[in-house]
């Protein structure tokens, strides 16, 4: 009898043990691109396009890489893409990043083009927890 009650113990104690293993769905980084500005309202040629975006770890983790692209919806020509150099180990787990850009013919951009900034950010190796957020706006004449 001591020898079923010991081995329902050992086999309730390695259920639990295997239960507590590595959760896939839980995420170290937890990554999140906060969008500030641009907003999707519609722009003009010439126009300043301020452009802020808060990235964070919502576990405090550091930021390991960041980028930001504007590129045309239609056919997926890039007009910005910055910062220059993606690594940037935001060790406080959030980073700011604040630049202006014009829409200008000059630029690339053109009147009546349907436009997208994409914000994204990702971990310590390529594509490790990538989140991606998105805004996308249309440019006048």
């Amino acid at each position: 009898m001591n020898y079923i009650k010991f081995l329902a113990i050992l086999l309730s104690f390695t259920f639990i043990l295997s239960s507590c293993g590595d959760d896939t769905d839980e995420k170290k980084f937890d990554y999140h691109a906060h969008i500030h500005s641009p907003n999707m309202d519609d722009k003009h040629v010439d126009d300043d396009l301020n452009i802020i975006i808060e990235f964070e770890s919502h576990t405090g983790e550091p930021v390991h890489h960041i980028n930001i692209k504007i590129y045309n919806k239609a056919d997926n020509t890039i007009v910005y893409n910055k910062p220059s150099e993606a690594h940037v180990h935001a060790t406080d787990g959030k980073i700011t990043f604040e630049d202006d850009f014009i829409l200008s013919n000059e630029n690339g951009v053109e009147e009546h083009t349907d436009w997208v900034l994409e914000a994204k950010v990702w971990g310590d190796g390529e594509g490790i927890e990538e989140e991606i957020e998105t805004v996308t706006f249309h440019v006048h004449p």
